[in-house]
């Protein structure tokens, strides 16, 4: 076996101990690319980040918009000169009844999906007559015999209390909203 060997500092030593392993990437590399030139780890995470939640970012959202939105540059948010100190001139104050408004929604809602569970065990369209009677006041609800039925028009009743509700709240929350607006417009002198 035909081995190499080179002098190193004056001593003869066989040419495999002097190469060294030369230490591998962990992202790998390009035969016709030098390294400087891929692309950053990070860069490549946002890049994933975006293909995997850019479709679920991109949904409509359920509750207010605020003003003022930060720029996403890469993947990154970068709030800029006005996401920083301006963001409380923009954002809007805590109104107490909207919110309240908006937790009876989500009490309403559950209360729907019960209603449609209740109704789904009741076979025939009689209870859509008993429904409409007891809306009207012509039928307590306690004066039904069976259980079901009975249920769901606890359930309606209570549905269409929570929506009563929530408009009142609304409403009034509006009417607060109109009342500060023309305060200051009058303080402006408008």
């Amino acid at each position: 076996m035909d081995q190499d060997f080179e002098i190193y500092d004056g001593i003869v030593v066989p040419a495999a101990a002097l190469r060294r392993e030369r230490r591998r990437s962990k992202y790998g590399t390009l035969a016709d690319l030098p390294d400087e030139e891929l692309a950053d780890p990070d860069e490549l995470e946002r890049m994933v980040y975006k293909e995997m939640w850019g479709p679920i970012l991109a949904l409509p959202r359920q509750r207010h918009e605020r003003a003022m939105r930060p720029n996403i540059e890469d993947g990154r948010v970068d709030w800029g000169a006005f996401g920083t100190v301006d963001f409380d001139s923009y954002r809007q104050d805590f109104d107490r009844l909207r919110y309240k408004a908006e937790r009876l929604k989500d009490k309403q809602m559950d209360l729907v999906i019960m209603f449609q569970i209740v109704s789904e065990r009741i076979p025939g369209t009689a209870k859509y007559k008993v429904l409409k009677y007891v809306r009207k006041g012509i039928l307590d609800p306690d004066d039904i015999e069976n259980w079901d039925v009975w249920q769901l028009a606890k359930l309606y009743l209570r549905i269409l209390r929570l929506q009563r509700e929530r408009y009142e709240l609304m409403e009034r929350s509006r009417q607060r909203q109109e009342r500060r607006a023309e305060a200051f417009w009058r303080s402006m002198g408008c």
